[in-house]
């Protein structure tokens, strides 16, 4: 759900008695562990298979008070638009989704930034994870 430009909320000042004025100066919603199934890669026997990515989502909003969900973003959007870029084919690189993944959240009016990473946990067999983490910021 998009918020209407004109109705956000400013945040009131939070004042304790003798403290100076304070203001909201960051949120940021996540997800972390997304899990799917994405033909990446550029070797050969990675080519027309599907294997695991593990994906942290953290996207910063503009400030502002949020006291609805038409106020904010809706994680269940980040995990669709995750599965989504993996169902439109291959892709070589984990950067390249993580980029790709990373400007479809930055469409969003009210997302200025947004940090994801891709872990691919089948890429060597004697490490846990590897993989890729990178941030865009809306201009």
């Amino acid at each position: 759900m998009i918020a209407k430009p004109g109705a956000l909320k400013p945040l009131p000042r939070v004042t304790a008695p003798g403290a100076r004025p304070r203001s909201l100066s960051a949120l940021k919603v996540f997800m972390q562990d997304l899990r799917i199934e994405a033909e990446i890669g550029v070797y050969a026997h990675e080519k027309g298979r599907r294997q695991p990515l593990v994906i942290d989502i953290e996207v910063e909003l503009t400030p502002h008070s949020v006291v609805q969900v038409t106020d904010t973003v809706n994680y269940e959007a980040f995990a669709a638009k995750a599965r989504k870029l993996a169902d439109e084919g291959h892709i070589d690189l984990v950067e390249t989704f993580a980029e790709r993944l990373a400007q479809s959240l930055l469409d969003h009016p009210l997302v200025i930034r947004a940090t994801i990473r891709v872990e691919k946990p089948e890429a060597l067999g004697d490490t846990a994870r590897v993989g890729v983490e990178l941030t865009l910021v809306k201009f």
